[in-house]
């Protein structure tokens, strides 16, 4: 295994079961490089949110899994965490369970001189992803989007 997509997806296959053996779900595996560290981030979380508990179980037994497949060249830092409230919402699948949330949707280049907006995810599909707000519904290529995650309530 030589690239990142292949070390997050080897490290899905691990995490699955395990994950599932502490009663939660994968949000979100990525394999990225800040200054010179690399980091293997594993977002959990189920019904209700993570604790710390699960974090380090899900943590502990993903750790030895890695050790003894050892697929990773080089060095990396092990976290698994929370995805947090204002989680990005990444894939279909995060974007299916936020239908009818509020949230923020940032755009790669201005749409009517804005590039952020809010509002009540409706819908999505391959193509477009539908916000509403009080006064419209806005459809947004997805293309166009550089990100999306939940809104923060306080």
């Amino acid at each position: 295994m030589a690239g990142t997509r292949d070390y997050e997806s080897h490290t899905v296959t691990l995490l699955t079961p395990i994950a599932e053996r502490f009663g939660c779900e994968i949000y979100d595996v990525e394999y990225v490089k800040e200054g010179s560290e690399w980091y293997l981030r594993c977002y959990i979380d189920k019904p209700g949110g993570v604790n710390i508990g699960d974090c380090e179980n899900v943590s502990r037994a993903l750790s030895d899994k890695l050790d003894e497949e050892d697929f990773i060249a080089g060095a990396y830092t092990l976290e698994v965490s929370s995805p947090g409230l204002g989680r990005a919402l990444k894939k279909d699948q995060h974007l299916q369970k936020s239908i009818g949330e509020t949230v923020e949707l940032k755009t790669y280049r201005p749409i009517d001189k804005r590039k952020e907006f809010s509002g009540v995810l409706k819908s999505f599909d391959k193509e477009t992803v539908t916000i509403g707000t009080e006064e419209e519904e806005l459809v947004f290529q997805r293309s166009d989007v550089a990100l999306i995650r939940l809104a923060l309530d306080f």
